[in-house]
């Protein structure tokens, strides 16, 4: 063989990579950003509806927070057995139920008539939701090497600020629809904005493949690569072997100290994209000033969050990736105690939410390459339930404290107390070098 051909027998696997990413990556990821933007908007949308409706309905703070921890009792409680229904019939066929699912409850929002038929709501569109967060991270390492995961999963989660960036003066505006055909604003909010979830779960019948076999957009030799490097992935060795039950799951505590550190990021995007509207309507704003200037700090962590995804991917490094961004978000929550400035907590809320969404993709990362293939379904979907117990605790929290003092900035001290406590832990938990190595970087960076 002369050197030229060996030199192109060497540049043809990284060929053949670079072009099934980026297949992969265009194929996927964007339709599953879409989705995921609008389950997003249906969960946090209440917080828009809840300048007009909670008025209409009769809700004082303390029961706006607790039907908005009553999502996630239901979304705990069915989350994990959902990821493992998603195992046995596909990802296809059940993440196309979820949507469905929650799609037709979110429309069902439009007619609670008081606190009782409000918290029977949110309970449901909880259970309909649960096990698309984590269904959707386990089907990326159906398609994606290690490598390439923290900056496709911060990729994906950008849908979440996106929500409150471009769902903020959408919001806003349906609430202007008071009166039409005899409905209120709010009441057109869920209405429209709960429809395209039934027509994206209708279309991930005919876009989403199960597994990279089923995926005739790729060439037989980006088949064979995809499916050989994610098998030589979970044969590697520390990949166990089996099964485990799920109780060994839920009783590791491996799986509880990486619960701890989700729960205080995961807290804070899903309270303050319930409370924020309300936290800035404080200020004496109108419902569209309030819209417009919601977008912003989400329209600003939107970008750091895929920046610290491609910066953790090139350094290969999870653990102050993680911990940093996370140290942040809590300093800038306890600072909102020293402000009543409109412009300082804007800023303040700005670096929260930078410092909460950039940890995303490191973390989700780490935890994917903590867990072993064999417990990767009920791993990653028991991390998620477990921090969403905090999550649910820490948004009725928030209600009962605002009654009780009239504060918003103490409100959020459950907030500063999670985010604290998950720095700490995967400090303690790098130190130990419970982690796993850095990841070797992929032959080309920009393939996704």
């Amino acid at each position: 063989m002369t050197d030229s051909h060996a030199a192109g027998a060497a540049r043809a696997p990284a060929a053949i990579e670079a072009a099934t990413m980026r297949k992969v990556g265009l194929r996927l990821v964007p339709f599953l950003i879409l989705c995921y933007f609008i389950a997003y908007v249906d969960r946090v949308n209440a917080g828009f509806a809840a300048l007009t409706m909670n008025k209409d309905i009769g809700l004082s703070q303390a029961m706006f927070g607790i039907g908005g921890g009553l999502f996630f009792v239901a979304y705990v409680l069915f989350e994990v057995p959902s990821n493992l229904a998603m195992e046995r019939v596909g990802a296809r066929i059940w993440i196309a139920r979820i949507m469905i699912t929650w799609g037709l409850v979110g429309i069902a929002m439009a007619f609670v008539v008081g606190p009782y038929s409000f918290y029977a709501a949110r309970f449901l569109l909880g259970a309909a939701e649960a096990g698309f967060f984590p269904g959707v991270i386990l089907y990326l390492t159906y398609w994606f090497p290690k490598a390439y995961r923290a900056r496709v999963v911060a990729t994906f989660m950008v849908a979440i600020p996106l929500s409150s960036f471009l769902g903020s003066p959408l919001s806003a505006a349906l609430l202007e629809l008071e009166g039409v055909a005899g409905l209120h604003g709010w009441q057109w909010l869920f209405v429209m904005e709960s429809i395209p979830a039934v027509l994206l779960g209708l279309g991930a019948l005919l876009l989403l493949p199960s597994r990279p076999a089923e995926a005739r957009w790729l060439a037989p030799a980006e088949r064979e690569w995809l499916e050989g490097a994610l098998a030589a992935e979970r044969a590697a060795p520390g990949a166990q072997a089996g099964h485990m039950p799920l109780w060994k799951v839920l009783a590791s505590k491996q799986v509880w100290a990486l619960a701890l550190i989700y729960s205080g990021s995961s807290a804070t995007s899903n309270a303050l994209s319930l409370w924020q509207p309300q936290i800035l309507k404080s200020f004496g704003l109108s419902n569209l000033e309030t819209g417009l200037l919601n977008m912003i700090p989400f329209g600003i962590a939107s970008v750091f969050m895929i920046l610290w995804g491609l910066r953790a991917d090139r350094s290969g490094e999870r653990v102050w990736n993680t911990a940093l961004p996370l140290a942040l978000t809590s300093l800038c929550l306890a600072l909102t105690n020293l402000t009543n400035s409109l412009t300082l907590v804007m800023v303040l809320l700005s670096l929260v939410l930078i410092g909460n969404y950039a940890i995303k993709g490191p973390f989700w990362a780490l935890a994917t390459e903590w867990l072993s293939p064999a417990t990767a379904a009920a791993g990653i979907a028991a991390i998620n339930t477990l921090s969403h117990l905090g999550t649910g605790g820490a948004t009725s929290l928030l209600g009962v404290i605002k009654d009780r003092t009239g504060s918003f900035p103490l409100a959020l001290t459950p907030l500063v107390c999670l985010t604290a406590a998950g720095v700490v832990t995967v400090l303690i938990l790098g130190r130990r070098g419970r982690t796993p190595p850095a990841v070797q970087r992929p032959a080309t960076m920009n393939a996704v």
